[in-house]
């Protein structure tokens, strides 16, 4: 199993793709249709039409990796938003892989405090 490191962006293409495409048409969606460099510190993740196949592409040292995830009776909880890209962090790509539907989620607003008191 591979690990994702914890401070990678992690950038949805939110629309279905034609699950036939392999790395370079990959790469090639990421700068046309996402406007991001495929060669960035970050992951792509992508979903066929059915949502029950999900593939992720990054850059690692000196080539691209592409893994795929295919459910057999489940289907991802892909998450409802507008924008074409959506921008998520690893920890959020994890609960997706698992299931996890992330617009029912709600954390806990991030807090900076200046004293104790």
């Amino acid at each position: 199993m591979f690990r994702l490191a914890d401070d990678l962006r992690v950038y949805l293409h939110r629309d279905p793709i034609d699950f036939r495409a392999g790395i370079n048409s990959l790469a090639i969606l990421v700068e046309q249709s996402m406007g991001l460099s495929p060669f960035e510190r970050a992951v792509f993740v992508f979903c066929n039409r059915r949502r029950t196949r999900m593939k992720l592409l990054f850059f690692e040292r000196s080539g691209f990796v592409l893994v795929l995830k295919a459910l057999s009776e489940d289907r991802f909880r892909w998450p409802r938003r507008e924008a074409p890209v959506v921008t998520l962090d690893t920890e959020q790509l994890r609960w997706l892989l698992d299931g996890i539907d992330l617009d029912a989620m709600v954390r806990h607003p991030a807090r900076q405090y200046e004293f104790v008191g």
